[in-house]
């Protein structure tokens, strides 16, 4: 029988406030969470050396008015989704739910996406454009066919990974601390010795990068709340145009 305890420097009696700031200096921001918390995390190849602190955020009710949209990859063993919300004015983007089930038909998947809000855009794995083996139609073509709002997302690898760390480490992209299988992932996202991408448990993270990248150009509002807030402008008799 196994088992594993996680514990923090906290748990450690011998090391006092001062020796934990001096030592906390001397430990490089994407080490910080594997060496003072016990998190696992894989640290010379990480691809986002972000501390989990900066990027993971406690849950809220999101604005009406915020664009929303979601990154989607799909696949057999596992097909993901990754929904966000915009906040333009700050222009910080907030991962907020996520699906992540495998061995489905494509049916279960896009009735789980469509409970998000079949309103919703999303990019979407350009890969899914493919024919299939089993009747020569492509996954994307067949989600459509099931109600979802599908475009092909841009997959330019290195500079979607860029734009998300770019983000991350700016404050620009915080996820919900709800999105257990995001963060699992997160930990573990890697190169590998030739510097190339670890293609295995990074569904999510391909989702992310599909939404930054394609996802926030599709983003929208959803149309019924669209119509109460220009209702209520309307009642206190301003102006469509003006906004006064």
């Amino acid at each position: 029988m196994r088992s594993c305890t996680q514990i923090t420097w906290d748990d450690v009696p011998h090391l006092d406030a001062k020796t934990k700031e001096q030592l906390l200096q001397s430990i490089p921001p994407h080490q910080r969470d594997a060496r003072t918390k016990g998190i696992p995390i894989l640290g010379a190849g990480q691809i986002y050396p972000v501390p989990e602190e900066i990027v993971l955020c406690d849950p809220f009710e999101l604005p009406k008015h915020w664009p929303r949209a979601y990154g989607m990859d799909v696949g057999w063993n596992r097909t993901a989704a990754a929904w966000g919300a915009w906040d333009r004015d700050s222009d910080v983007v907030y991962l907020y739910s996520e699906h992540y089930h495998g061995q489905q038909p494509p049916s279960v998947h896009a009735d789980a996406i469509r409970r998000r809000g079949d309103w919703l855009p999303g990019a979407i794995d350009p890969a899914s454009a493919g024919a299939n083996q089993k009747d020569g139609t492509s996954l994307i073509a067949e989600y459509q066919a099931l109600g979802l709002n599908l475009y092909p997302a841009d997959n330019t690898v290195e500079t979607g990974l860029h734009a998300c760390y770019q983000r991350m480490a700016a404050g620009g992209l915080k996820v919900f601390r709800t999105c257990r299988n995001w963060i699992s992932e997160f930990r573990i996202y890697r190169r590998d010795e030739r510097g190339k991408v670890v293609k295995e448990n990074d569904h999510l993270m391909d989702c992310t990068r599909y939404l930054i990248m394609t996802g926030l150009m599709l983003a929208t509002i959803n149309p019924a709340d669209y119509r109460d807030m220009r209702d209520e402008v309307d009642g206190r008799g301003r102006s469509e145009l003006t906004g006064y």
